[in-house]
């Protein structure tokens, strides 16, 4: 399938996490239509995983456009323009858990909704986890740490409990990495 063809852009809003833009666009039929898009800074989420245990240790976290308080893997953006993904992942599982990893293993990453927004989460697996410190959370973020058994988590996944798209993406891929060398 051919592209579709920028024609211009109108530049909506910006704020201190999204950028929103309007395009027109020339579709490889002819036709001209309109995009609209979310421009993000994008992200980096962590599945902390303790191999001694068997324990995952999740965050619960009120998401305001939702109205809900959801149980998802710690994540947060990439603050500066160019930011090392991995050092995103590093700063958030600190800051979300008090925890620290000695190995981390990249697991890729996932465009959340590509049907309006540019956001793109990497994806890793903490291992290694040694508790370092008190939770240090920005001020506007108020988390709770939830830990849980490997399995009971995936359990969690399967029948809804989970819905962060993030944290299913986590679960699903790093299922092959864990169960893979059990």
């Amino acid at each position: 399938m051919e592209p579709e063809r920028s024609l211009g852009e109108e530049k909506i809003f910006s704020g201190k996490i999204i950028k929103v833009s309007r395009y027109t666009v020339e579709l490889s039929n002819g036709i001209k239509t309109t995009r609209e898009v979310v421009r993000h800074p994008g992200a980096a989420a962590i599945l902390p995983y303790d191999e001694a245990t068997g324990k995952v240790y999740l965050v619960t976290q009120f998401r305001f456009p939702v109205g809900q308080t959801l149980l998802e893997v710690p994540a947060g953006k990439l603050d500066i323009a160019g930011e090392d993904p991995l050092e995103c992942a590093k700063r958030e599982l600190l800051e979300e858990t008090g925890m620290s990893a000695a190995r981390f293993e990249y697991l890729g990453y996932i465009f959340t909704t590509p049907g309006f927004s540019d956001e793109k989460i990497h994806l890793f697996l903490a291992l290694k986890l040694e508790k370092v410190a008190e939770l240090s959370t920005d001020e506007d973020e108020l988390v709770d740490v939830v830990e849980t058994d490997w399995r009971e988590f995936l359990k969690w996944c399967e029948e809804g409990r989970i819905t962060d798209a993030k944290t299913l993406a986590l679960a699903l891929r790093s299922r092959r990495f864990l169960e893979g060398r059990e």
